[in-house]
């Protein structure tokens, strides 16, 4: 098909044509814009709503709390934690006496008896009393205690060996007199104390 319009009529009809174009662009960017801003406020709206309904939630529970009488409960709930602790705290200081004995009767050496064991739980110490069939194996039974590799005190110190033929059991002539330290974290301990805190 041949177009035997002028070219200023051509120019004419291309630009009304690019124009109509361009407003059906604009129309569309428009009808975006309002869109957007009609979800927008419309967001907004529903925020304040919800916000409104939750304060009034949040202001019943707190009526309801209030009704239900919370600081009585919280002030027996204290309580209750504190007792608890106080429980902890006595049975980290209790200890499991079989244990113990199981630990130390390993560790006496031959020709020694276990004779009597008072234990101050203030200073964490033992102090044993045992029979012995000489000095020097008297002196063992210290020694042993006191080994780390044995994992049972801290420390033992003798406070006194007695030696008399004059015996009740002939057989263990000398008694030995040795106070002990209790560790921290010993297996013969109810609940091991907890380390310090970081």
């Amino acid at each position: 098909m041949i177009n035997l319009l002028p070219p200023d009529t051509k120019n004419d009809i291309a630009l009304s044509r690019r124009n109509f174009m361009l407003f059906k662009i604009s129309i569309v960017l428009f009808g975006s814009i309002l869109g957007m801003l009609l979800i927008t406020q419309g967001g907004v709206f529903y925020m304040k709503q919800s916000k409104t309904a939750y304060a009034a939630q949040v202001q019943g529970s707190q009526d309801a709390i209030k009704s239900q009488n919370l600081e009585s409960v919280q002030t027996k709930v204290e309580e209750i934690s504190g007792n608890i602790k106080l429980t902890t705290d006595v049975l980290s200081r209790e200890i499991l006496f079989s244990k113990l004995l199981k630990q130390i009767g390993a560790v006496m050496p031959a020709n020694t008896s276990l004779s009597d064991l008072k234990i101050s739980k203030t200073e964490r110490s033992v102090v044993l009393t045992a029979v012995a069939s000489d000095y020097n194996t008297g002196t063992q039974i210290q020694v042993n205690l006191a080994d780390p590799a044995n994992k049972i005190f801290d420390k033992a110190d003798i406070i006194n060996i007695t030696c008399s033929d004059a015996a009740t059991d002939p057989r263990y002539p000398c008694t030995v007199i040795i106070r002990t330290q209790f560790s921290d974290n010993k297996s013969y301990l109810f609940i091991a104390p907890e380390g310090p805190k970081s």
